[in-house]
């Protein structure tokens, strides 16, 4: 069956004072270093989730929960850390946003006023555009400078996934197309050079990584043998996180070998490829830990109910984005609500 063509189209807006960015007041800060807790959701009365920070640390995106799907989406927000300021995104609103590794670019999947496909909106936060508008996308993954964005896209007729390269410059690249709908959950590197994502509508086929240098899609990285799930690719493209059974796998894609982490969920990776943030398989103990990939050493990051998502981790492991219900993370958090929080490490 052959594909049908995905739009992107290219348009810029004018900044107005309908489509620039609202100033919030900030919530509780501490200093963006030194080893500790910080909650940058902004408001006591609704519930947030759903974060992504930069690799330098310095800025978070996230969303609110006050509205569902059905609602058209829910409201998304960036926090400058450096700055203890946080803007909402009117140009920008669903659930999994991403943010571009130099903070400048936000993205996020939501439906379609009136309809139940998803779309994908690109906003710059410099510049107040919206350079990229995609139908019928969800689970968008941007490059460093925002240029390109990874995506998942339903074709019509039968609504089968393609995963698809788009340029912020102009035009788009379909770099695998499955004959399923299921999620391909596809993660860029910081250059745009290489695309992991997931195809597991059938027995044996799993984590594939494309190269846009040769292009070129590997075999299932995970081996003929056994299936597997895509967590994330490191910013700097070296490693592919993904589990498969109860273990999870970071492959080098250098020497193409795995190291094993036994008995946990991988939920990021640091733009490094050196620190994993797992949740450890069971319900004792933490719920969120930091590893070492290099010297095996573990950090917690939360001893209570929480979650994240990827790109979670800054550079270096220093700093790790999280969601939580939890009251008493930080003082005077007693709402009851998830609360997104950062801990620090150095």
């Amino acid at each position: 069956m052959s594909a049908a063509v995905v739009v992107c189209a290219i348009t810029a807006v004018t900044p107005t004072a309908a489509t620039a960015a609202t100033a919030v007041a900030p919530g509780p800060t501490v200093a963006t270093s030194g080893v500790g807790v910080e909650r940058v959701s902004v408001a006591t009365d609704e519930g947030f989730g759903a974060a992504s920070i930069t690799p330098d640390g310095r800025s978070i995106v996230f969303t609110s929960l006050a509205n569902g799907p059905q609602q058209g989406g829910n409201a998304v927000y960036v926090r400058d850390r450096r700055a203890g300021q946080t803007r909402t995104e009117p140009m920008v609103e669903g659930w999994t946003p991403a943010i571009s590794g130099d903070g400048k670019q936000v993205a996020a999947n939501a439906p379609r006023q009136g309809m139940t496909a998803e779309r994908i909106q690109q906003h710059s936060l410099d510049l107040g555009l919206l350079p990229v508008t995609c139908g019928r996308c969800n689970q968008p993954s941007l490059s460093a400078d925002g240029r390109y964005l990874a995506h998942g896209s339903l074709r019509h007729p039968g609504w089968l996934r393609n995963v698809v390269v788009a340029d912020r410059n102009g035009g788009h690249q379909i770099i695998a197309s499955f004959g399923h709908s299921a999620p391909a959950r596809p993660s860029i590197s910081g250059d745009g050079r290489y695309v992991a994502y997931q195809d597991l509508a059938y027995q044996n086929e799993g984590v594939h990584l494309w190269d846009r240098t040769t292009g070129t899609t590997s075999a299932p990285l995970e081996g003929p043998s056994k299936s597997a799930s895509l967590v994330q690719l490191s910013d700097n493209g070296s490693k592919v996180v993904y589990f498969s059974g109860p273990d999870t796998y970071v492959h080098d894609i250098g020497s193409g070998t795995a190291q094993v982490v036994p008995g946990v969920q991988g939920v990021a990776i640091d733009p490094t490829g050196r620190y994993l943030l797992y949740a450890p398989n069971g319900t004792s103990g933490p719920s969120l830990v930091l590893r070492d990939l290099l010297t095996g050493t573990d950090e917690t990051v939360s001893d209570q109910p929480a979650t994240a998502e990827v790109d979670s981790v800054s550079a270096d492991g220093r700093d790790v984005v999280f969601q939580s219900a939890a009251d008493g993370i930080v003082p005077g958090d007693t709402n009851g609500k998830p609360d997104v929080f950062v801990r620090s490490f150095f």
